[in-house]
């Protein structure tokens, strides 16, 4: 027999309604269970006689087990191999940050030390970007609810996580029912994650956008555009044939008309292919009438699958200067993170052969994008 998470949400408060049991004591048991990794039922005091019995009969504590933990160099990133149920694994990366080194509204930021982590959604992922590790894997699966969860609960034992971001494997508006139930799980206690830290990327998956507002209210949409115009989109990510840039667009200016708040654009420097200063000025024009953050990313090299090559920053510095000044659209460059254990952007690949994970660096923490 199959056992189910316990943070499958929608599966525990069913089971427990069908058993006649008060769903307010699930996050009292999430509690627990974060708390005392290796608990047994049992332990866990103050729960109804049938409470127990359902929980040995139906649910583990957590489905998935951290296979590997690797640390960068500099301490600043943790990427976690993580082992599923069904044998299949994926990666989570913990990104940690200062905030007294950074400033905001041009003055130095209070506080002192955060996390970010970045979250998979899926093991390997359907969209096949050219430029991503991931997408070389092709689609295995879909992770449930529990399993999008346990990697907080997995990242929490390492470092107090402040942040989340869905940019780790897959699309996350791929697996969209999982991926809303996590998050109202993670908002929720004993968790209580703010949503106003949590930010989903996607490719733009036109008819998840055109919900992802009213199901998922003061969260952060990132967009991976990575070309202002459709035919070069189609060249570094096929999928996007299904999704034609002008319809895309304007699923977004009725998700920020709805939910009024800024779209994060993520905007991958490729050398030669989407870098040219012709295409900073298609891209400025193509968000002018939008209130976004456009957040330029250096390509990270994923070893001998790497047919691109990285901008030099001659040039990434221009491409930001003509967003900045001519279309004053706040643009920012990604700061790279975790190259050194394949943590970085685009790297993180799982090789289910020998078990070895291959590539991802991070982004600028999304606290610090803010306006």
């Amino acid at each position: 027999m199959t056992f189910r998470s316990v943070f499958d949400a929608a599966f525990i408060r069913t089971e427990f309604d069908k058993s006649g049991i008060n769903t307010h004591f699930i996050p009292s048991i999430w509690k627990y269970v974060i708390q005392n990794p290796n608990c047994e039922w049992r332990e866990i005091p103050s729960l109804p006689s049938a409470a127990y019995s359902l929980l040995s009969s139906k649910f583990k504590p957590c489905t998935s087990i951290v296979d590997s933990v690797i640390d960068s160099t500099d301490q600043v990133t943790t990427k976690l191999l993580i082992k599923l149920q069904n044998g299949g694994s994926v990666e989570a990366v913990i990104m940690r940050y200062d905030s007294s080194l950074g400033k905001y509204g041009g003055k130095p930021r209070s506080g002192g030390l955060r996390s970010t982590l970045c979250i998979s959604s899926q093991v390997g992922c359907k969209m096949g970007c050219k430029f991503c590790a991931t997408g070389t894997m092709g689609f295995k699966s879909n992770l449930s609810t529990g399993e999008i969860v346990e990697q907080l609960v997995h990242a929490s034992r390492l470092s107090p996580i402040r942040n989340i971001v869905f940019m780790g494997m897959g699309e996350p508006l791929n697996n969209y029912t999982a991926l809303v139930e996590a998050i109202r799980v993670m908002t929720s206690y004993p968790f209580q994650i703010s949503p106003k830290k949590i930010t989903v990327s996607t490719v733009g998956i036109i008819h998840a956008i055109n919900k992802f507002h009213d199901d998922l209210p003061n969260l952060n949409l990132a967009v991976s555009l990575h070309a202002p115009v459709q035919d070069i989109r189609c060249q570094i990510m096929p999928a996007a044939r299904a999704f034609p840039l002008g319809k895309l667009m304007d699923a977004l200016a009725e998700y920020q008309k709805k939910s009024q708040q800024k779209i994060f654009i993520e905007y991958i420097m490729l050398d030669g292919v989407n870098d040219e200063e012709q295409h900073a000025h298609q891209l400025g024009k193509l968000l002018d009438t939008f209130e976004v953050v456009v957040n330029l990313i250096p390509f990270n090299p994923i070893g001998t699958l790497s047919q691109f090559g990285t901008s030099g920053d001659q040039r990434v510095t221009k491409f930001q200067t003509i967003l900045r000044n001519t279309y004053n659209i706040r643009t920012t460059v990604r700061k790279q993170m975790g190259q050194d254990i394949s943590g970085a952007c685009g790297q993180l690949v799982i090789n289910l052969t020998n078990k070895k994970s291959a590539g991802v660096a991070s982004l600028t923490d999304i606290e610090d994008l803010h306006i």
